[in-house]
Order: C-alpha cells, then sequence, then structure tokens
C-alpha cells in the first residue's frame, strides 16, 4: 500500500513572531521561477495567505512596509491628504482671525456696524476687507469713512418729485384703498395721456413712504389654504367663474348679488342684484344669457364654455342647467367646502367690497342699486390687475386685440 506523506508539526502551536529577516528571506523565496506560494509556505512554516500578505505589501511598499506589516498609502493619496491638511491650517487661520476681529469690535463699543468696522480698521491691525466681510458692511464705504472722505448720506430724492406728489395724493384721495403698485399703474396711465413720461413703482413708493400715504397693514395673517388647481386661463371665453356676496345697507336692507367674471382677461360680463331677497335661478339664467350675447353677439356660444360656480341652489337647479347646456355652456361646480376653488371669483368679491362698497356711502338699497352698475364698469375701465401686468380688464382686451 501506498502511503501518504504525513508532515508533523513540532511548534507548542503558539503565535510565531517573525522577523523582518525572516519574511524578507521567505517573500524572495516565492520569486524563484516555479515556486509555489503554498509550497513555500509550508517549506517555512508560515500560513499561505499570511505570506500572500507579505508578499502583496513587498510589492506596493517594499521592505519597509513588510517590516511595520502594515498597509501602503499612494503618493496621490499623500499629496491629496497634504493639500487638504493646508487648506484647513488656511480656513482655520481665517476663522481666528475673524474671531478676533469680532471680539476686537465687541470692545470697542455697542454702536453702529459701520461705526464698529471703522473703529476696528482704524486700528490697521486688519485687512480693511476682512473687517468689512466680517462685519458685513461696504468695503467702499468702511474705505470712504476710514481716510475721511465720506460724505454725509441723506435720503434720496429727485427734483420732480414735488411735481409727482401732487398728481398722487390726487389719486389717493380719490381711491383709498389702492396702494402703490394700483397707484403707479394709474398714474402712468394719466402720464401717458399728458405725453409725459412714465414712474418707476419704486418711486412711488418712496414718495408715499414719506409723505405717509402707503396702506395700513391689517395687523394680522389668515392662515393659508392649500390649492394646487388652476382657475386662470390660457386666453378668453374659456371658463366663467360665478359667484355671489352680500352687504347691509345704513338702514339694514340686504343686498345681494351675483356676477359672470372671464378667468382670462377678468372682466365682469354680467351681474344681478337684489334688495332684502336671494339670488334666484331666474336671475342665474339671465346672467349667463346676457354673458353670451355680449361675448358673442349671439343666443350660443361657438365652442363650449365651462361656468364654474359652487353649489348653491340658483346655479345647481335642473332648469339651470338645462338652460346653460343650450347656451353652449358647461356647468362645473366647486368642491363643498373649498372656496379657494374658485379664488378668482373670492378675489373678485374682495376687491368690490374693499375699493367700493367700504369707501361708498350705502343709505338705502334703492341708492346702493344705482351705485353697483358704475362700480362695475369703473372696475372693468380702471381697476389695474396685477395678473393684467397692471392693466384693467378692458385695457387688457383691447391691447390683445390690437396685436391679434
Amino acid at each position: 500500500m501506498l502511503m501518504s506523506e504525513i508532515e508533523i508539526l513540532t511548534d507548542g502551536g503558539r503565535r510565531r513572531r517573525w522577523s523582518a529577516a525572516e519574511k524578507l528571506r521567505i517573500v524572495e523565496e516565492t520569486k524563484y521561477d516555479g515556486a509555489s506560494i503554498s509550497a513555500v509556505a509550508r517549506r517555512n512554516g508560515v500560513a499561505p495567505n499570511l505570506l500572500y500578505r507579505w508578499r502583496k505589501l513587498m510589492l506596493e511598499g517594499g521592505s519597509i512596509a513588510v517590516a511595520q506589516d502594515d498597509s501602503v498609502t499612494g503618493n496621490r493619496t499623500v499629496r491629496e491628504m497634504e493639500s487638504r491638511i493646508r487648506e484647513l491650517e488656511r480656513q482655520l487661520g481665517r476663522k481666528t482671525m475673524e474671531v478676533e476681529i469680532l471680539k476686537e469690535a465687541l470692545d470697542k463699543s455697542r454702536g453702529k456696524k459701520t461705526d464698529l468696522a471703522c473703529a476696528v480698521a482704524e486700528t490697521g491691525r486688519f485687512p480693511m476687507k476682512a473687517v468689512a466681510t466680517t462685519l458685513g458692511v461696504s468695503r467702499s464705504n468702511l474705505h470712504d469713512r476710514v481716510h475721511g472722505s465720506a460724505k454725509p448720506r441723506r435720503g434720496y430724492h429727485k427734483a420732480q418729485d414735488a411735481a409727482v406728489l401732487p398728481r398722487i395724493q390726487a389719486l389717493v384721495a380719490k381711491r383709498p384703498t389702492y396702494g402703490y403698485r394700483r397707484i403707479t399703474a394709474i398714474l402712468n396711465r394719466e402720464l401717458r395721456t399728458r405725453g409725459l413720461p412714465p414712474v418707476n413703482h419704486k418711486r412711488v413708493y418712496r414718495i408715499m413712504e414719506r409723505n405717509d400715504l402707503l396702506l395700513q397693514r391689517s395687523g394680522f395673517d389668515r392662515p393659508e389654504r392649500n390649492h394646487d388647481g388652476k382657475v386662470v386661463m390660457m386666453r378668453s371665453n374659456l371658463r366663467w367663474c360665478s359667484d355671489g356676496f352680500e352687504f347691509t345697507c345704513w338702514n339694514g336692507d340686504i343686498i345681494r348679488a351675483a356676477f359672470l367674471i372671464d378667468a382670462h382677461d377678468r372682466e365682469i360680463i354680467s351681474w344681478r342684484a337684489v334688495a332684502n331677497a336671494g339670488i334666484s335661478g331666474s336671475d342665474v339664467r339671465d346672467m349667463l344669457l346676457e354673458a353670451v350675447e355680449h361675448r358673442f353677439r349671439a343666443y350660443q356660444a361657438p365652442e363650449r364654455v365651462e361656468v364654474l360656480s359652487d353649489n348653491g341652489s340658483a346655479y345647481a337647479a335642473k332648469e339651470t342647467r338645462i338652460f346653460a347646456q343650450q347656451l353652449g355652456l358647461k356647468s362645473c361646480f366647486t368642491p363643498v367646502k373649498s372656496p379657494q376653488s374658485n379664488g378668482m371669483s373670492e378675489a373678485f368679491v374682495k376687491t368690490l367690497k374693499r375699493d367700493y362698497v367700504r369707501v361708498n356711502p350705502l343709505p338705502d338699497a334703492e341708492t346702493v342699486l344705482s351705485l353697483i352698475g358704475d362700480w362695475i364698469e369703473d372696475y372693468n375701465e380702471n381697476h389695474p390687475h396685477s395678473g393684467l401686468k397692471w392693466k384693467s380688464p378692458r385695457e387688457f382686451i383691447r391691447a390683445k386685440t390690437e396685436t391679434a
């Protein structure tokens, strides 16, 4: 019988410590032609994987890596680490200088920031740019202050402001609920008719602020309501929005009204108002017919037009929906308890109450009913709208007609 070769290990099983010379000698044996790492390892009593690791370290890092029994870091990595260390040192030095600037600034005074920066820069200990950047002041102004060439600052004004102010005061007296943006739009409209150059809205704001003509803020914030839908349309006569509103006269009469507004050009196409009663389905149907006649000069729309409204009985009545269909209209209704879905109508109600109802006398229903038509006509002709590039609805329609 053939017996296999048996290898007897005579060491005590303890971990052996290899010197650097022994490691190098054993690794050199693996470089001989035809030498097997496993055979060399078996011959020298070393685990093959350990010998493989020694050989790999020696090929990468030489005898030093083998002696230290550690991995080798490439030269590129070393250069990147050294560059990173230098950058960190520069940042550390910059931050240290900024801390010293701030400490010295706090010790100087507690006054204005520019005076503080000037006091620190005059010491000459720090670069002026570093002082300006750290304290957040203008470097050019700081330079002028330090060298004594700064001019005293005063409020900006133009020589023509005195001529513009009376016009603004007259517009504010006539329309006290308008902010500076709408005042600018109306002022420029008047200036263009007289052949005068327009004024910038920033200039109007500055003049109104200096003369206490700006609107006062309400003083409270309303909770926001999320609305992901889109009511505004890309052109006219695609969607009309409708809603109702009411307000009380001084003698207790209640005025209720409904209207149709185009979702693109914002013109109030038709409206109905009654006193001490509700808007009926008949009023809504008359309003729809008047709108079709006004927009299309016919008794039926040439293409389907959406009519967006709430779920009021006057709009949801079967007779109203059938009548709208006969006119070429499509009735659309907002979700329940979601007024923001018909936001364009809600915005007009807010505008009408703010700019007309609250600033006009409301003695009784008869007087108010005679005024509503003038209010809506003034809105269509003169009210600037931010969504129309500060044009009124009729101005916007005429401009589109001229360019078409």
